[in-house]
């Protein structure tokens, strides 16, 4: 009854239900409309006819565009508002501007290593051939100097964060997408405070929806008071004018330009099993040590200039040029971050690099199978080629709708040769790819529409780094404890109603 009573007086449950009753109203009184005068029901069908060129027009996902197309075709006057509420794929014009003119700023400071590019394409010109994309279109360089350690779960993962933490002599950054109450937060933010008392300079960046249920509304005020320095990203409001869509969905922790962590944990007691939900949480995440850190420093900072609408050099962030230099090469790393207003999937379009380079196989765990038609017949090609491919998904699902969606892709996939894996454990909430004992690409970005298309997302590729054999371990591991589905677990009898909200959340799968 608690548990019920803080749901309906929390944020997320006060700012869904006023809007709403704001799209409830809107759509009542267009109906109330267009029953009363036909020409308004005439202007609206057009109004959505004209939304709909309008969508297809757009150089985005064609099956995120069928699914607003046939909403707001087969009900103008419920597709048409929430489109404009939910279905926008970009932020304002002047919030696209303040993006460009800080995307101006940073790109001097990101600077490309021909040499080392040229060495790479020497070794293996698939690799080089990934890193010059990601370079094009992110503009992170690849890295040598640098060294990686890989976490199999999020205990050793905050351990060691941390312990990197308590070393801190010049600056923290921390972007979560996800902050709660508990063991996890309170060891963080007292560390933090010690750190900030001593003039450590102490910021981190939050997602306002994605604590929208697990912080209180005005819980950064208590940070500032401890000289934690804050940043909500896209604050959660209840009014229609909000653009829901676009969430900062980072991971990422930076401490003194030198060590550098990305993955797929939040800061919450579950990533760490210090809780137990759906069994046990199974995440990870890597640690950069050295050149490659950097690109993580101007990620943060990027978007912290962004929402405080600040200007500053980034130069007084850099890590000495003698530190750098004095990390051993292990392997060439290259960070990379996703931006939803670019029209640029990056983070999709390195994993389907991965899949179709990989020859012998390529190893994915994900939360969520939330697949577009791109990523399906790229998984299926590989299989049918004879590359082993395994998807690892979790065994108790954290979302019931988003796992029968999850399943709803089971068929298709396992038809053509894909094998699929549910983590029997508990949940899984890991977003790795290995492939051919060669590459590896750790972070933030789940194999669904969200992470793909609409969210700000980070990760890291690795190619040749010790690194890439933690991962694969992991993953034969892991393999070990879950349970292999078959053609057979997708045959058998469903209900027809089954097998009809299956191809329905299909269609809606680019909206949820």
């Amino acid at each position: 009854m608690k548990r019920i009573f803080k749901f309906l007086t929390g944020r997320l449950c006060i700012i869904g239900v006023m809007i709403l009753i704001q799209v409830t109203w809107i759509v009542l009184f267009l109906l109330d409309v267009s029953r009363r005068y036909y020409f308004v029901s005439i202007v609206l069908n057009l109004i959505a006819l004209a939304l709909a060129f309008s969508i297809v027009r757009q150089w985005t996902n064609p099956s995120s565009k069928l699914s607003w197309c046939f909403v707001i075709m087969a009900v103008p006057i419920v597709g048409v508002p929430l489109y404009l509420i939910f279905g926008r794929p970009g932020l304002t014009r002047g919030t696209r501007r303040r993006m460009d003119a800080v995307n101006a700023r940073v790109e001097p400071y990101l600077k490309k290593n021909d040499a080392l590019s040229d060495h790479l394409k020497q070794e293996h010109v698939e690799a080089a051939l990934q890193t010059e994309y990601i370079w094009n279109v992110s503009h992170n360089p690849v890295c040598d100097h640098t060294t990686s350690r890989y976490f199999p779960c999020g205990e050793e993962l905050f351990e060691a964060m941390m312990s990197d933490i308590r070393k801190a002599k010049q600056y923290i950054f921390l972007e979560f997408f996800i902050w709660d109450q508990g063991y996890m937060y309170d060891t963080l933010v007292e560390e933090l405070a010690k750190k900030a008392a001593v003039g450590v300079d102490v910021r981190m960046i939050y997602d306002d929806f994605g604590c929208i249920s697990t912080m209180p509304p005005h819980f950064y005020r208590s940070l500032q008071e401890k000289g934690i320095k804050c940043a909500a990203f896209n604050p959660a409001r209840p009014v229609m004018a909000i653009i829901m869509n676009h969430r900062d969905h980072r991971k990422i922790l930076v401490v003194d330009g030198k060590v550098g962590y990305t993955g797929g944990a939040n800061i919450a007691d579950e990533y760490i099993n210090r809780i137990e939900r759906f069994g046990y949480w199974k995440d990870t995440g890597i640690r950069l040590e050295g050149a490659a850190v950097w690109s993580f420093a101007v990620m943060f900072l990027e978007m912290w200039d962004f929402i405080v609408d600040s200007e500053e050099p980034y130069e007084k962030y850099m890590p000495e040029r003698a530190f750098v230099e004095s990390v051993p090469t292990e392997g060439y790393v290259q960070p990379y971050g996703d931006t939803p207003l670019d029209n640029e999937n990056v983070g999709e379009n390195v994993y389907l690099n991965m899949i179709c380079h990989a020859t012998r196989y390529v190893y994915i765990y994900t939360p969520y199978l939330i697949l577009d038609q791109e990523m399906i017949v790229t998984l299926c090609n590989a299989a049918k080629c004879g590359v082993d491919v395994r998807i690892v998904t979790p065994g108790i699902p954290d979302k019931k709708m988003v796992y029968m969606l999850t399943r709803a892709h089971y068929a298709k996939l396992l038809e053509n040769g894909v094998r699929i894996y549910e983590y029997t454990p508990g949940f899984l909430h890991a977003k790795c790819f290995v492939c051919d004992d060669k590459y590896a690409t750790v972070g933030s970005i789940n194999l669904d529409y969200r992470s793909l298309y609409l969210h700000f997302e980070c990760g890291v590729f690795l190619y040749q780094t010790p690194s890439v054999a933690e991962v694969l371990a992991d993953m034969q591991q892991t393999f070990s404890v879950s349970r292999e589905v078959t053609p057979a677990d997708c045959h058998k009898k469903h209900p027809l109603g089954t097998s009809l909200i299956h191809a329905l959340l299909r269609l809606a799968a680019p909206l949820l």
